[in-house]
């Protein structure tokens, strides 16, 4: 434990060093002038300071409210020393922050014993703050490990569906970080962008009701059979509505809203213009991005200037002018998604 002496009178600060500094476990450090002492108070976190009341350049009530100021020093104890009994002084000590007070002249084996019990108290204390500290992290841990496993469940379901789809796992991939890219470059906070690239993945879950006959078939569809297409929105939503966390609500929205178009014709809901949840446009701008720019049974894949130009001619139609900005603004970005290596579809 480290003491910090304040006494600018010699011999009593040289009889207070030495009783303290027969304690082995007790560091002290000593100083007459209380301004050099305050300059080492801001560079070390002393666990008890004893300071003398009446000093030249310092008393010690404004040394006690200048430690007081100090982070560090919010609860570290200090004794202040005092020959005088006026209890308007021992008020403004309290007040500004003085943990316990002894009178000069004093006795020695009191001096001991107060020092040893606050410093027990302020053991106890920092065992605390450690113990808290160390429950944080393990809370910490347990948080990242949820994450990790929450976030792995969502890719293998994800995955899943889009294989009953006859699609691979890289579609997904790449819708959930082109979203990604999107929200940041519309200036959504990290968080929201985590979100996103989690929930995107899941925004064909309601394909799971669709029937094979419908959902595979080769060839052109009825009327009937794109209205059961089309059911997959609401399908979607009854999955994955009322859930707890913030993940699946928007993974909800997602699914509800990412066939929605900006002037109201799209299917789910008909809504328009910015009734459409910010993640269902967003979603929507890159399904469809990545639909044209890769390769399908019934179409070759489009170039990337190709793609970019039928999403600008559908501005302010099908999607969000300020989507399709984002998207632009993207582009060096998700080309090299196009370009790089197949990544490992589960990481963030």
């Amino acid at each position: 434990m480290q003491i910090c002496v304040i006494e600018d009178n010699h011999m009593t600060l040289n009889v207070i060093k030495a009783l303290l500094q027969r304690v082995r476990s007790y560091g002290v450090e000593a100083f007459t002038d209380p301004q050099e002492a305050m300059a080492r108070c801001e560079a070390t976190t002393f666990d008890i300071v004893l300071v003398d009341y009446q000093m030249a350049k310092m008393n010690g009530i404004e040394c006690v409210t200048h430690l007081r100021n100090l982070t560090e020093y919010q609860y570290v104890p200090i004794i202040m020393l005092t020959a005088d009994g006026d209890r308007d002084l021992r008020v403004s000590a309290v007040s500004a922050g003085a943990t316990d007070f002894l009178s000069k002249p004093f006795d020695t084996e009191e001096l001991r014993l107060r020092v040893k019990n606050l410093l027990s108290l302020r053991q106890a204390q920092l065992s605390l703050a450690d113990r808290a500290r160390h429950l944080d992290d393990e809370i910490a841990q347990a948080t990242r490990t949820i994450i990790a496993r929450e976030q792995e469940l969502i890719w293998r379901l994800a995955l899943a569906i889009e294989t009953r789809d006859g699609n691979t796992g890289e579609h997904i991939s790449r819708v959930a970080t082109i979203s990604k890219l999107v929200a940041r470059h519309l200036g959504m906070d990290a968080e929201f962008c985590r979100t996103l690239y989690l929930a995107a993945p899941l925004h064909d879950t309601g394909k799971i009701g669709i029937p094979d006959a419908v959902l595979n078939k080769e060839g052109p569809l009825t009327e009937e059979e794109v209205a059961v297409i089309q059911s997959h929105t609401d399908i979607g939503r009854r999955i994955l509505e009322g859930g707890d966390s913030i993940l699946l609500n928007m993974a909800c929205e997602v699914a509800m809203t990412h066939h929605e178009k900006w002037d109201g014709s799209g299917y789910g809901q008909g809504l328009s213009g910015d009734d459409i949840p910010i993640s269902g446009r967003i979603v929507a701008i890159a399904d469809v991005f990545d639909a044209l720019c890769t390769e399908r049974p019934y179409k070759n894949a489009w170039a990337i200037d190709d793609a970019y130009a039928e999403i600008q001619r559908l501005s302010g139609s099908h999607f969000d002018p300020e989507c399709v900005m984002a998207l632009v603004a993207a582009k060096p970005e998700i080309e090299e998604i196009y370009t790089a290596p197949t990544s490992d579809v589960t990481a963030a």
